[in-house]
């Protein structure tokens, strides 16, 4: 463990909690973006309200406090404290010590710029050295190549295709199960557990 750096930031993001006053507004205007909730999301593409959007928030942080199974964050630019995406842990089983993640950009200004590579890394190092997880898996659709690089550039393994499983664009596609095992983060980043 390296207790001297920081967990929550990084050269150009910070993982920060929810704005209530700021947020809702310029996440709603992210359901208008089709191309972000098709790669975010597998359920059907709609718009929402900065007051639905603000229900959606106030439901997040009932079901961290209640269940204690979910990590949520938004993803912050360091420089303007700007909103640009969030990063989660969820589902977590803490008898077995797995859970899912899930990130996304909704900032299209702010997309393809390793954003999400710096927030991944941060979630595993909370994941496997803060809440002393031991494998993570997140779900891609086959239809989000940056998705996949960014995962698999991080460690992640293919481990489940789930052929054929999701539909969009008049074709369908895999869902892809990727997974992460903590002694493989650790070996990739040098850490002595």
């Amino acid at each position: 463990m390296r207790i001297n750096e920081p967990l929550l930031s990084s050269e150009h993001i910070c993982l920060a909690p929810i704005d209530h006053e700021k947020d809702p507004e310029i996440e709603a205007g992210w359901s208008n973006d089709a191309y972000y909730l098709r790669m975010l999301s597998f359920d059907p593409v709609r718009p929402i309200s900065a007051a639905q959007q603000k229900k959606k928030y106030e439901a997040i942080e009932k079901e961290q406090e209640d269940d204690k199974n979910l990590f949520y964050y938004t993803i912050r630019m360091r420089e303007d404290d700007r909103l640009i995406g969030f990063a989660r842990i969820q589902w977590i089983e803490w008898s077995n010590s797995t859970g899912f993640v899930q990130l996304g950009i909704g900032d299209g200004n702010a997309r393809l710029k390793g954003y999400g590579s710096e927030a991944l890394r941060m979630l595993l190092r909370l994941a496997f050295e803060e809440y002393n997880l031991y494998r993570l898996t997140a779900l891609i659709g086959e239809y989000n190549p940056v998705a996949l690089h960014v995962f698999a550039k991080a460690g992640f393994v293919e481990e489940v295709r789930r052929r054929q499983a999701l539909y969009r664009d008049g074709r369908r596609w895999d869902l892809i199960h990727m997974g992460i095992l903590r002694p493989e983060w650790e070996q990739a980043n040098r850490i002595e557990a």
